[in-house]
């Protein structure tokens, strides 16, 4: 093997190594996007259908609009999370949201007190699973960050072609097409350049964590008397008839 084919081989090979480790990191990186934001939409489920519904199983209960502000308050949770006033009106709704929803109780006060606090306490379980999973969230994006920093520090898309076409190639003659060539390396760089994804802020909103049910339940149970007291007869007397019941 002659010294010019020694350099072609040599040129060859770093060219395939620096592709192998230019697009392999890149694959790398973009598959933990792709688990990044799926996790997102896993985590959703959480907000969208459990929590959601919890709260609105609140919402009709409390009915009235100032016992829900209350309420809201109380837990330090943003004003009208999921709410509507359509919500309390709607009978479709009260029966999709509560079916499958054990009661406990002797009176029709006491069972409507304790699907209150159940609900509650369901609710606070469900933000505290939905918190640890932000959190979870939120190091996913930092480190994805931190990857694709590095990622574009190591991979200098114009420097590379650069450095590539110098191996063997002979050299470029007068400035408008170096600067053409510069140009060119700089596009592809762009087109290549890997966009950090939006933070968990963007996808999903942060809540607080709500008190335990200890701590409020006296101030729970008395929302839910003035509840009880403020809601219609025939909410009133679907609700002890097993308006409620599971779907068969």
């Amino acid at each position: 093997m002659g010294v010019d084919d020694f350099e072609d081989y040599l040129a060859i090979e770093l060219q395939s190594e620096m592709a192998d480790n230019f697009f392999g990191f890149r694959k790398f990186i973009e598959e933990d996007s792709l688990a990044y934001k799926d996790k997102i939409r896993q985590y959703s489920f959480i907000l969208e259908k459990r929590i959601s519904f919890d709260l609105i199983r609140i919402y009709i209960l409390l009915h009235e609009e100032e016992l829900i502000d209350a309420f809201l308050q109380l837990c330090h949770l943003e004003k009208k999370l999921f709410y509507d006033p359509y919500l309390t009106e709607s009978k479709t709704i009260r029966e999709r949201v509560f079916e499958s929803v054990r009661r406990r109780g002797l009176t029709r006060k006491g069972r409507f007190q304790n699907l209150l606090l159940d609900c509650y306490d369901h609710l606070s379980l469900h933000v505290a699973s939905y918190r640890q999973k932000y959190e979870e969230l939120k190091t996913i994006h930092a480190d994805l960050r931190d990857e694709i920093e590095l990622f574009e520090k190591k991979h200098d898309v114009p420097a590379m072609m650069t450095f590539l076409r110098s191996l063997g190639a002979p050299p470029v003659a007068g400035n408008m097409e170096a600067g053409r060539e510069s140009g060119v390396a700089e596009a592809i760089g762009r087109k290549l350049r890997i966009d950090v994804p939006e933070n968990v802020e963007f996808h999903l909103p942060p809540l607080p964590p709500l008190p335990a049910l200890a701590t409020i339940k006296k101030e729970l149970a008395a929302l839910a008397e003035q509840a009880y007291m403020l809601q219609s007869e025939e909410f009133l007397v679907m609700f002890a008839n097993n308006f409620f019941k599971p779907r068969h």
